[in-house]
């Protein structure tokens, strides 16, 4: 077990540096706020519309249960809001991450160029402009609604289980949206170098331990209101940093970036 907790505590550590970039480029980190920030408003609105609706949409799921005795009808109706609200949280932060990556694209580039250069740079790199990866971005975006579609009718269901269905659910969703993270927030660096998504998946998936230790510190940051929005830009360096230790790229990427 030693291998993966060390390597789930390394995949961590380069969110850790991501942040460290605002001190070293904090022109370029701050420019990657704006397309967080319009996507925070987006996903404020979302909660809103949820707090306001999720008793109605809970009554609208569960008519049959208007004749039932009190205590199993609040029991089960309670577990039914908190399965939405847990569907909420792992479908909002989706739709997060792909509106933010689409909308914010230049500016993300932009950030993992600026890392990569640092570094030595990528040799024989292939062009990632806004135009030439926004029909990847697009298609990123449409596969992760997909997942949000099917992994929310799996978490909704386990989450009507009351009391440990909420939990269990929370951790089957942050587990996956771990994994899905990493794998969205890698993709620039890895297009940089040619390597499409099946490359990407296959790469992280033989260092899964570290990948789902930055998918899983990055998944937490999103959970805390407006530090989510810091966070984008953070997760974005910290994922390149990441690619370039999976792919080892040269003798630099495995090593430690100057503070």
């Amino acid at each position: 077990m030693a291998a993966p907790v060390s390597g789930f505590a390394t995949g961590i550590g380069y969110l850790g540096r991501g942040f460290a970039m605002y001190r070293r480029h904090p022109r370029l980190m701050l420019l990657g706020l704006v397309p967080a920030v319009i996507a925070f408003v987006a996903l404020l609105a979302a909660f809103v519309a949820m707090v306001i609706f999720v008793d109605d949409f809970v009554l609208f799921l569960t008519p049959y249960m208007a004749d039932w005795p009190d205590l199993p009808r609040m029991v089960l109706r309670g577990a039914a809001v908190a399965a939405v609200v847990v569907v909420w949280v792992v479908v909002s932060i989706m739709a997060y991450v792909a509106l933010t990556l689409l909308i914010g694209q230049p500016f993300y580039e932009a950030i993992s160029k600026g890392v990569e250069d640092q570094l030595g740079g990528v040799p024989n790199e292939i062009d990632v402009s806004f135009w030439r990866s926004l029909p990847r971005t697009i298609v990123d975006s449409v596969r992760l609604g997909v997942f949000s579609v099917l992994v929310s009718v799996g978490l909704f269901i386990v989450g009507l289980i009351p009391v440990a269905g909420a939990i269990a659910a929370f951790v089957l969703g942050a587990r996956f949206m771990g994994w899905v993270l990493a794998l969205e927030l890698t993709s620039v660096p890895f297009e940089r170098r040619g390597l499409r998504y099946a490359d990407r998946k296959q790469a992280l998936r033989a260092n899964r331990p570290m990948a789902l230790g930055f998918g899983a510190a990055t998944f937490a940051c999103t959970l805390v209101p407006l530090f989510t929005v810091i966070a984008m830009p953070a997760a974005v360096a910290g994922a390149t940093l990441l690619s370039r230790r999976i792919l080892a790229t040269d003798a630099q990427a495995l090593a430690v970036p100057p503070r």
